[in-house]
């Protein structure tokens, strides 16, 4: 028996639970493994395991771009590591907000393990491949995302049971640091494409004014992976609180529009575009935005979040020998290629029509 499974068992132990029956679940792309627990009873709990030591060092609050490069990964985009007490405070906030996060039951923060409320397995992928009508749950999705904006101010650090956590700006050095992924692992995928100091300062240039808004418009928390496979569906709840909330440890301050766009332009799952039409205006509706502002930067953050991701599938491909995610990339360049004929992009569209050749788009 290895030893973190000694401390598993010593910390279900301390928890009350040593009896409960443990069924792993799968993994995902992250370094957590989750197990669900069933007590003598018949209820259900989830383990979530997390070792502390498993990554990088999370950003702190004070480190200079220079630092936080120099720190890796977490630090340059502002990851929470996966840090337990990350997502205890960031649960306590969201439920004070009002929405549907689970209830820490147990903790464990410095050995990197939580008990948590078990909102099942009712994904609103996998209940609208079962039947469930979309326009609903995507509307309680968007209406979740607006109570999250009207909470206001957000604290600086954020109390929880773990401790303390900071809710750090998504600022111009992560933003920029996801898009360039793009160009770091891309040609690790596609040996053709060559990106010399000339095309990297270009790109640079070209998304300056996009991470540059981001960053200014930063306001309101971003649960930064917000998509129907993060998303629970609790029918029995009502209004907002029927969208469960999961996997939300990383979460920045950020432009109100970046859950929207994950949300809407999804890297796993089509979202019909009457569909994201019809969310979109419910959310202008609620908040009562400008929309063409609003139009014009979710398009930008969408782009630069769809180079992100393909230089994230990228990599989990060419480095990690997870040949699934490619399937996944032709849905993200339809959406970067739409997102690059909108106003405001040209810089960026002519760098993607110069440097990448149009049968490795799509």
């Amino acid at each position: 028996m290895s030893d973190r499974e000694h401390h598993r068992l010593d910390f279900l132990r301390s928890a009350g639970l040593a009896d409960a029956v443990r069924t792993p679940l799968a993994g995902d792309a992250s370094t957590r493994r989750y197990e669900r627990l069933t007590t003598p009873s018949g209820s259900t709990l989830m383990l979530m395991d997390q070792p502390p030591a498993t990554e990088s060092h999370p950003c702190d609050p004070d480190w200079s771009p220079a630092q936080r490069h120099a720190s890796g990964w977490n630090a340059v985009a502002r990851l929470s590591a996966g840090r337990i007490e990350a997502f205890a405070a960031v649960a306590q906030h969201l439920r004070d907000a009002g929405l549907s996060a689970p209830e820490i039951v147990a903790l464990d923060a410095p050995g990197g393990l939580a008990v948590i409320e078990d909102f099942g397995d009712d994904l609103f992928a996998r209940v609208i491949e079962d039947g469930e009508p979309q326009v609903p749950l995507y509307l309680a999705a968007v209406d979740a995302i607006a109570r999250l904006h009207m909470a206001g101010l957000q604290p600086g650090v954020m109390p929880g049971p773990g401790g303390g956590w900071p809710l750090l700006t998504y600022d111009a050095v992560a933003l920029q640091g996801g898009a360039d992924l793009f160009v770091q692992w891309m040609p690790k995928l596609f040996p053709e494409l060559d990106f010399g100091p000339a095309t990297l300062e270009a790109w640079h240039e070209a998304w300056a004014p996009v991470t540059a808004m981001g960053e200014q418009k930063a306001w309101v928390m971003a649960h930064r992976d917000y998509h129907a496979e993060n998303l629970i569906w609790l029918p029995d709840r009502t209004h907002h609180r029927r969208v469960g909330l999961i996997d939300f440890q990383d979460a920045v301050l950020a432009h109100p529009v970046w859950d929207l766009h994950s949300l809407l332009q999804d890297a796993r799952r089509d979202v019909p575009p009457e569909l994201e039409t019809v969310a979109l205006e419910h959310y202008f509706d609620v908040m009562m935005v400008d929309r063409e502002v609003y139009r014009r930067d979710y398009a930008a953050l969408a782009a630069l979040n769809e180079a992100r991701i393909l230089g994230v599938f990228a990599r989990l491909v060419a480095r990690d020998g997870k040949p699934r995610y490619r399937a996944f990339m032709p849905r993200m360049w339809a959406h970067l290629n739409a997102n690059l004929r909108k106003p405001g992009l040209e810089t960026i569209a002519a760098w993607f029509d110069r440097h990448v050749p149009a049968g490795l788009r799509g």
